[in-house]
């Protein structure tokens, strides 16, 4: 199971590209952090989500 913002959800064995793309977050407007670390966005198809991971995602929101 992998925890992202707070909800268990079984999708170890994923990359982090593969579950976004089932979101309707904006890749281009997200951090993401994993296990404390912030991912680089170039590697999103490459970090495979294993078992354990905390996952954080935050969504950048403009406005004046």
């Amino acid at each position: 199971m992998v925890r992202i913002n707070g909800e268990e959800l079984d999708i170890a064995g994923k990359t982090l590209a593969e579950y976004l793309a089932t979101t309707s977050y904006d890749p281009k407007r997200i951090a993401v952090e994993r296990n404390g670390d912030i991912v680089p966005k170039v590697q999103y198809g490459e970090t495979i989500l294993t078992d354990g991971d905390s996952v954080e995602i935050v969504s950048f929101v403009g406005g004046g």
